[in-house]
C-alpha cells in the first residue's frame, strides 16, 4: 500500500508538506520521480525545481536518499515502511503548477506528488489535510478525485486508481464561492475563488447550455459523472487546462457575466468560449488522444504533428458551440472567426511554418515564444481552427451536408468507444476522405502540411459569407469589425506600449516601416520629429500620414540614445472582417445549426 499525506503548516511560506508512505518498497532501493511537464501544456517546466529538502526514514530511523538527475532520486535500500518527506514551494499563480498562501492552495499532481517506480499501476489513499494555519478555518477543498472518507468538498482521505489517475484531478482548497448545476443528468460544479462580482444564476444557465451542447453532440451519456470548472478569478488573466473530469481556468473579474446586464459582453463571451474550449477536451484529447499519448512520457518531450487537431479542432467547435447553443448570434461568431482569421494572415509565421511542424515543435517554438513569434512560427491553436473550418465546409458541399467535421469527430468517439486506440499521424485525414468517398489527400496536406494560403474566401462563399480585407483602425483592432472613420493608409509595422515616459517597441512586423529603418525590439522612442508623443497621440498621427512620408525618431536602445529616419510604408490590407452575403442561406444555416 501508497498512502500520499499532503498538508502545509503555515501557507504564508507558500510550502506544501508532502509525505509518501511507502509499503515493500523496491529491495534494491526505490526509485522517485516527478513529471517534468504537466499534459495539455507541452514545454517542459522541470516542477522538480521547486522539490525542497527531501528526507527518508524507515521506523523513525534516517536513510540516505540520493538525486539520480534533476527529477529522479533513489532511496537506499531497506525493509519495512519507506517515508519520504519533502517540500514543495507553490506560488506560480497559473493553471499549471501550484499555488499556495493565505487566500487559498491550489495544485496540480505533476506539481506536488512524485512517483513510486515501478508502482505506478496500483492504487493510492491520499490524504488531504487542512493547513494548520488560523486563517484556514473556513476552508474548504473541490476536487474530482474518489473520496474515501472524506465529505463533500472536506478534507480528509482520496483515493486514486493509479499515478495517471492521481495527477489528473487539480485540487482547490480556501473559502470559495460553489455554483451547482445539472447538464443531461450529470452534476457540475463551479468553484469560484477570489474577488468578484458575478450574475451565478446566469453563469449556471449559460454553463449548462454549453455542457449539453457538447454532451449531446457526442451522445449521452457523458464520459464522466460528475464534473468542476474551477475558476480563479484575478484582476487580469486567462488561462485553461483541462483534465479527465474537471478544468482549471483563469480569468479577469471583468469576464464574469454582471448582475443586471443581459448582452453578452465580449469578456464574457470569451470566458465562455474558454469553458467550452476546455469541456471540449473531455472527449477531444483526454479520451480521444494521439497514439504517441500513451501513455504519456512526462519526464521528456513527446512530440506529435496532432495538435493542430487536437487543439485547433477543440478551438474551432469552442466558439461554434456557442453560437449553434444560441447563447451568441451570427454575427458575433463571424465577428471571432474573422479575429482568428487576422492573427493567421498578419504574422509572417504563417507563411514560414506549417501546422504540422507548429505542432510538433510546440515545445521549443510555441511555448517559448520571443518577440519575433509572429514572423517565425504559427499557432496551432488559430491555424488549426481555420483547418477545421475549411475541412468541415468542403465536406459539407461535397456532400450536400450529408457529412462534416461532425461526423468526422463522431466516428473518432465512436472507434475510441470500442477500442480507446489512440489517433496514428495520418488517420484523421484518411478517415474524412472514407466519409466523402473521393481522394482529398492533396487538399488537407495543403491546410496540414503546408504553408500555402488556405481556400477561405472559396470556401466561406459556400455558406454564403464574404471575406473582406482591410488595414487595421489601429494596433490593437483585432479584426471582425468594419471601420466606421477612414482607415489609416499607412503602417508604422511595431506594437508599442506606454512605458517610462516613452512609447517601448514590444514586437515588429518584419519587413514593417519600423524594422526597415533599424528599430529594435524593446527600444524606447521618446520623440517623433522633436515632439514627444503618448500612444494616443502616436496613432493619431498616424491616421493622417501618407504613404512614402519620413518621420525623424529618437529612441533608446539600452541607455544610448540613437536618431532613425522612418519611411512609412503603406498598410497591409490583413485584418478580416466576414459579410453575410443574400446567396447560400440553407447551407450557412445548416452548419451554424445544431446537429441535435
Amino acid at each position: 500500500m501508497i498512502r500520499y499525506q499532503i498538508t502545509s503548516q503555515n501557507p504564508a511560506t507558500h510550502y506544501f508538506n508532502v509525505r509518501i508512505l511507502i509499503g515493500n518498497p523496491d529491495p534494491d532501493g526505490q526509485r522517485l520521480r516527478l513529471p517534468n511537464w504537466i499534459p495539455g501544456s507541452y514545454m517542459i517546466r522541470d516542477f522538480s525545481r521547486h522539490l525542497i529538502t527531501m528526507t527518508a526514514s524507515v521506523d523513525g530511523k534516517n536513510l540516505q536518499v540520493n538525486q539520480q538527475d534533476k527529477s529522479n532520486w533513489r532511496a537506499d535500500p531497506c525493509t519495512g515502511t519507506l517515508c519520504i518527506e519533502y517540500l514543495i514551494y507553490a506560488r506560480d499563480l497559473s493553471v499549471r503548477g501550484a499555488h499556495l498562501d493565505h487566500t487559498h492552495g491550489y495544485y496540480n499532481g505533476t506539481s506536488v506528488f512524485l512517483e513510486v517506480v515501478g508502482r505506478a499501476d496500483e492504487s493510492f489513499e491520499v490524504l488531504i489535510e487542512k493547513p494548520e494555519s488560523d486563517y484556514c478555518h473556513n476552508w474548504r477543498l473541490a476536487t474530482t478525485l474518489a473520496r474515501k472518507e472524506a465529505q463533500e468538498f472536506g478534507f480528509g482521505l482520496y483515493q486514486a486508481k493509479d499515478y495517471d489517475d492521481l495527477i489528473d484531478h487539480p485540487v482547490e482548497m480556501g473559502d470559495f464561492q460553489l455554483i451547482r448545476f445539472e447538464a443531461c443528468g450529470v452534476p457540475h460544479d463551479i468553484i469560484l475563488t477570489g474577488r468578484f462580482v458575478c450574475d451565478e444564476d446566469r453563469l449556471a444557465r449559460d454553463l449548462t447550455t454549453i455542457c449539453e451542447h457538447h454532451i449531446r453532440f457526442f451522445g449521452e451519456p457523458a464520459p464522466v459523472d460528475y464534473y468542476q470548472f474551477q475558476v480563479l478569478v484575478v484582476g487580469d488573466g486567462y488561462g485553461g487546462l483541462e483534465h479527465r473530469a474537471s478544468t482549471s481556468l483563469l480569468c479577469s473579474r471583468d469576464s464574469l457575466p454582471q448582475p443586471g446586464e443581459s448582452k453578452v459582453s465580449d469578456n464574457y463571451r470569451e470566458f465562455l468560449g474558454l469553458c467550452s474550449h476546455e469541456y471540449f477536451h473531455t472527449w477531444n484529447v483526454k479520451r480521444i488522444k494521439p497514439t504517441a499519448y500513451q501513455p504519456y512520457d512526462l519526464q521528456q518531450e513527446v512530440y506529435t504533428e496532432l495538435l493542430w487537431a487536437f487543439e485547433g479542432i477543440t478551438s474551432y467547435y469552442d466558439d461554434l458551440a456557442l453560437v449553434r447553443s444560441g447563447l451568441i448570434e451570427e454575427t458575433d461568431y463571424l465577428q471571432l472567426l474573422a479575429q482568428t482569421m487576422t492573427r493567421v494572415a498578419r504574422g509572417k509565421g504563417s507563411r514560414r511554418q506549417s501546422a504540422a511542424e507548429s505542432s510538433f515543435n510546440a515545445w521549443t517554438k510555441f511555448y517559448k515564444q520571443d518577440e519575433n513569434a509572429q514572423n517565425a512560427i504559427v499557432s496551432y491553436y488559430a491555424k488549426g481552427t481555420l483547418i477545421a473550418l475549411c475541412i468541415d465546409l468542403k465536406m459539407r458541399a461535397l456532400t450536400d451536408n450529408q457529412q462534416s467535421l461532425d461526423t468526422v469527430m463522431l466516428e473518432l468517439w465512436k472507434r475510441w468507444q470500442a477500442s480507446a486506440e489512440g489517433v496514428e499521424i495520418n488517420s484523421i485525414q484518411a478517415l474524412i476522405c472514407d466519409l466523402v468517398g473521393a481522394d482529398l489527400q492533396d487538399f488537407l496536406d495543403q491546410l496540414i502540411k503546408q504553408t500555402d494560403d488556405m481556400p477561405l474566401q472559396e470556401l466561406l462563399a459556400t455558406v454564403g459569407i464574404e471575406v473582406v480585407q482591410q488595414a487595421p483602425i489601429n494596433q490593437t483592432d483585432k479584426g471582425g469589425k468594419e471601420a466606421t472613420e477612414p482607415l489609416p493608409e499607412v503602417s508604422f509595422g511595431a506594437f508599442l506600449k506606454e512605458q517610462n515616459g516613452g512609447l517601448q517597441i514590444m514586437r515588429l512586423d518584419e519587413g514593417g516601416s519600423a524594422q526597415k529603418a533599424g528599430l529594435n525590439a524593446e527600444d524606447q522612442i521618446i520623440a517623433v520629429d522633436g515632439i514627444k508623443l503618448s500612444l494616443e497621440k502616436f496613432e493619431r498621427r498616424i491616421t493622417l500620414a501618407k504613404a512614402g512620408n519620413i518621420w525623424k525618431m529618437h529612441a533608446f536602445r539600452r541607455d544610448e540614445l540613437y536618431e532613425f529616419e522612418v519611411v512609412l510604408l503603406a498598410a497591409a490590407e490583413q485584418t478580416i472582417v466576414l459579410q453575410v452575403t443574400d446567396q447560400h442561406e440553407m447551407p450557412r444555416q445548416a452548419w451554424l445549426s445544431s446537429n441535435q
